[in-house]
C-alpha cells in the first residue's frame, strides 16, 4: 500500500483540508462525554499548524436528515473543545456551505483553524455527490484524511474529494497509525494469536469470523452472540438473546474453524438474570442449560478462568466486543476481568488491540485502554478492514 503520509511534507503557506472524525458522544446537555476521537486527531492538526498551514477541519456528527442545520447535531461543542485545547485562533463557521463558507476559508491565515459545520447537513455528503466534493475541494490546496472512523464510507468528504487533489492528498497520523496496526494484526501478528469476539449479534461479525479463521490460533466468543452458537450446538439458552435465522451460519463457522484447526472457546457457564435489569435476581448456570425465564447477561467464573488461561498463553490478542452487559455494574465483571487479562499480555511484551464502539467504550469505562497496545477509533471501519474489505477512504489516498 502507498502510505503517503503528512510526515515528510512541509505545508507552509498552504490551506489544508483535513477530514477528521469528530463524531463524539454527547450527553443531554450537549457536552462531550468521550473526547478520544478528537484527541487522536490533534497530532495531525498540530503538525500542520507548526508547518505554518491554515487548517480547515471537516467532520460529521450523528445522523441528521441532510436538509440543513439541526442544532442537535451541530459541531458547536467540538468547536468549544478545540478553542480550549489548541493554542491558536479557532474559527467556527455555521453557515450551510455557501459562498460565505468560501469567504471564511479564503480569509483564514497561516497558523489558524477553521472548523466547518456538520457535513451531513448537506444530503449530497452521504451520497458521495461529486458537486459537493468539488465545492469542498475549492476551499483548500491540499487534502488530508484523518477520519478512520468514516473510512469505510464512500462519502464526498472521505473518498470522492481526493480525486481533486491528485498530487496533494495524504494520510494523517491517526489514519496511518490505524492502517499500520491493522496490517500488523492481519499479516504480522506473533503466534499464538487469539481473537476475543463479543457483542450482541453474530450477524454483524460473520465476515470477520470467516476472515480470522485463516489468521488466529484460538477464537473466544462471548457476549450475546455466544447464545446463538450454544443453541446451534443443541444447548438450552432460556430467554437469552438469540438470532434464530443465524443458527445454520453459526454451525458453518464452527465447522470452518474445526477444519482449520483453530480452537474455539464458548462460555461454559453464564451469569444469568430473571430480567434485563441491573437489580434483577442473579444465578450462575451452565451455558448449555439455562432455565426458562432466565437470560444470559455475563460470562461466569469458570469461563473467566478458562478464557484467561487461553489469553495468558497468547502473544497477540484482538478484542472486539464486550463479554456481557458491561453497562450494568452487576454484569460487568466478565468484560473487566478479560480486559485486565488482555492488558497483562501487553505488560509481558505481547501485542494487544481493541476496536469496535462497544469494546472501546468498555475499555475506557473500565480504565483498561491505557494497558492495550492499540485502541482503534473506528468501529465499522475496523470491522470491515478485518473482514478483508477495501475501505474507500483508504483507497482514495493510496491509489
Amino acid at each position: 500500500m502507498n502510505m503517503k503520509t503528512i510526515e515528510s511534507v512541509d505545508f507552509q503557506g498552504k490551506k489544508v483540508l483535513v477530514r477528521c472524525d469528530f463524531n463524539v458522544p454527547l450527553n443531554k446537555d450537549r457536552q462531550i462525554t468521550d473526547d478520544t476521537r478528537i484527541r487522536e486527531c490533534l497530532p495531525t492538526i498540530n503538525k500542520l499548524l507548526k508547518d505554518g498551514a491554515a487548517v480547515i477541519l471537516m467532520s460529521h456528527l450523528g445522523r441528521p436528515a441532510g436538509t440543513g442545520f439541526e442544532e442537535e447535531f451541530s459541531l458547536a461543542p467540538v468547536a468549544d473543545y478545540l478553542k480550549k485545547t489548541l493554542s491558536c485562533p479557532v474559527h467556527f463557521h455555521q453557515d450551510a456551505f455557501t459562498e460565505e463558507t468560501v469567504k471564511a476559508a479564503q480569509e483564514l491565515r497561516p497558523g489558524e483553524v477553521l472548523l466547518l459545520e456538520n457535513l451531513r447537513f448537506i444530503k449530497g455528503e452521504t451520497k458521495g455527490d461529486e458537486t459537493f466534493a468539488s465545492y469542498l475541494a475549492k476551499l483548500g490546496d491540499a487534502y488530508v484524511n484523518d477520519a478512520f472512523g468514516a473510512a469505510h464510507r464512500a462519502h464526498s468528504s472521505t473518498a470522492v474529494i481526493a480525486k481533486f487533489f491528485p498530487n496533494d492528498k495524504y494520510f494523517g497520523y491517526l489514519m496511518a497509525n490505524e492502517i499500520t496496526n491493522l496490517e500488523k494484526l492481519l499479516h504480522g501478528a506473533e503466534h499464538p494469536f487469539t481473537a476475543v469476539i463479543g457483542g450482541a449479534k453474530v450477524s454483524s461479525k460473520i465476515d470477520v469470523l470467516k476472515n480470522l479463521a485463516d489468521k488466529v490460533d484460538s477464537l473466544i466468543i462471548g457476549g450475546g452472540m455466544a447464545y446463538t452458537f450454544i443453541k446451534a450446538m443443541g444447548g438450552s439458552i432460556g430467554d437469552s438473546l438469540v438470532e434464530d435465522d443465524k443458527l445454520a451460519t453459526a454451525c458453518e463457522i464452527v465447522e470452518d474453524f474445526k477444519r482449520k484447526n483453530v480452537k474455539l472457546y464458548l462460555p461454559s457457564d453464564t451469569l444469568c438474570a430473571d430480567k434485563f435489569d441491573n437489580d434483577a435476581n442473579r444465578k450462575v448456570m451452565p451455558t448449555h442449560a439455562i432455565s426458562s425465564g432466565w437470560m444470559g447477561m455475563d460470562i461466569g467464573p469458570d469461563t473467566i478462568k478458562e478464557f484467561s488461561e487461553v489469553i495468558n498463553a497468547s502473544k497477540s490478542v484482538l478484542w472486539n466486543g464486550p463479554l456481557g452487559v458491561f453497562e450494568m455494574e452487576n454484569f460487568s465483571e466478565g468484560t473487566l476481568q478479560i480486559g485486565r487479562c488482555i492488558g497483562q499480555v501487553t505488560e509481558r511484551g505481547g501485542y494487544t488491540a481493541v476496536g469496535g464502539g462497544d469494546s472501546v467504550a468498555a475499555a475506557n469505562k473500565l480504565g483498561l485502554a491505557k494497558s492495550l497496545s492499540y485502541v482503534s477509533t473506528g468501529g465499522g471501519a475496523m470491522l470491515e478492514y478485518l473482514e478483508g474489505k477495501t475501505l474507500p477512504g483508504v483507497a482514495a489516498i493510496a491509489e
